[in-house]
Order: C-alpha cells, then sequence, then structure tokens
C-alpha cells in the first residue's frame, strides 16, 4: 500500500459537485492499493498514521499525533499512486489491485483506522470521479510505502 499523507487544516471531497464528506484539522490520506497488500501492510500503516507526531505544539514543534489534536481523517482510494512510468508516457496502472481486491482491503484498512484513532473516519467514493479540496498545513505532505519501509 501507499499512501500520500497531507497535514490539513480542511479538506473535502464532493462527487458531482455535491459534498459528500468533510473534515476540518487532520490527515488527508490518498491511499493506493496493490494485490499483494494484506492485513500485515494495514496494520504496519495505521500504527505509523495515528502515531506521527507532526502536529504543532505551543512551540511550533511537531511534537503531537492526531489524537493528540483531535484531529479528524479523510481516505480517498487513489490507484494511480501505483502508476508505473517506466516504458513511454503513458503510464501503467498494472500494479494496482482491481477492484474485487482493492475495495476489502479498503474497507479494511478504513476500519482498522477508525479503531486507532477512536471515531469514525470520512471517506471518498471508491472508484468514483471525486473532486478534492484542500489546504494544506504547513505545508506537510509524506509519503509511505507498506513495500519500503523509510
Amino acid at each position: 500500500m501507499r499512501l500520500i499523507i497531507q497535514r490539513v487544516s480542511q479538506a473535502n471531497v464532493k462527487i458531482e459537485n455535491k459534498l459528500h464528506s468533510s473534515i476540518h484539522q487532520g490527515f488527508l490520506i490518498l491511499i493506493g492499493i496493490e494485490s499483494e497488500d494484506t492485513q500485515d501492510d494495514i496494520d504496519w500503516l495505521c500504527g505509523k498514521i495515528v502515531g506521527m507526531r507532526i502536529f504543532s505544539d505551543s512551540e511550533g514543534k511537531m511534537n503531537f499525533d492526531i489524537n493528540q489534536i483531535n484531529g479528524d481523517i479523510l481516505v480517498v482510494s487513489q490507484f494511480t499512486l501505483h502508476a508505473s512510468s517506466k516504458k513511454g508516457n503513458r503510464p501503467s496502472f498494472i500494479k494496482a489491485a482491481k477492484p474485487d481486491i482493492a475495495i476489502p482491503l479498503y474497507e479494511k484498512f478504513i476500519e482498522e483506522l477508525e479503531k486507532k484513532l477512536g471515531k469514525p473516519i470520512k471517506t471518498g467514493l471508491f472508484g468514483a470521479d471525486m473532486q478534492i479540496e484542500l489546504i494544506n498545513d504547513g505545508p506537510v505532505t509524506l509519503f509511505l510505502d507498506s513495500k519500503n519501509k523509510e
């Protein structure tokens, strides 16, 4: 699994020009799932997300995690995170999981994240054409890959 995590002061998802979900301070997470992903990938990523200390304390230092600021999370599926541009100019998405594999993993990811956060997670709609608006706070943007744990 690959994630783009953006610290936001607000974010929302619209589908067909209608507001689908929105959050205030917290994380907008874009998630790309590949066929080889398992519960181990979900567990590692969810642990990292809720433990990540990237919110500012009173001195402006990144010392607080998302629970300490009572932040929200918005998760949006994005198969393009597994794009390969190795050959030619048209990306290949061969590593991205097909919906029959990706949807159950996406749902398990959200369920596990809700358990760790202790409240509901807002989401986009898997496979939909979505418009995402956000205000990146910082800006702070991180990339996590469960197959390359740096």
